[in-house]
């Protein structure tokens, strides 16, 4: 659905809107509430920037990986290998 009139301002250059539902944990709904008014923004915008933002942080931490992938594949001393390793690890497992 095409958000039309005054409230599309904010998705110019992201496409089309698409309207949708999603239900959120009470203190995570305050804590965007909070964030909107702070910002002077409506809490479905600070909403749109906070997934935006989710994604892109995403993409990053997924082209990191593949980064670090390429260094262990071709990494030829041992003592690196591990430490690779050892990074690769903690980014799939945490820790």
């Amino acid at each position: 659905m095409k958000i039309k009139g005054a409230s599309a301002g904010w998705c110019r250059g992201h496409g089309s809107a698409l309207r949708q539902s999603v239900t959120l944990p009470s203190n995570v709904a305050a804590q965007v509430r909070n964030l909107a008014k702070t910002r002077r923004l409506s809490a479905n915008r600070m909403l749109a920037e906070l997934i935006e933002n989710g994604i892109e942080a995403e993409k990053r931490k997924q082209q990191e990986f593949f980064e670090l992938a390429e260094r262990f594949r071709t990494a030829a001393d041992p003592k690196e290998v591990k430490r690779l390793g050892d990074q690769m690890g903690r980014m799939v497992f945490g820790g």
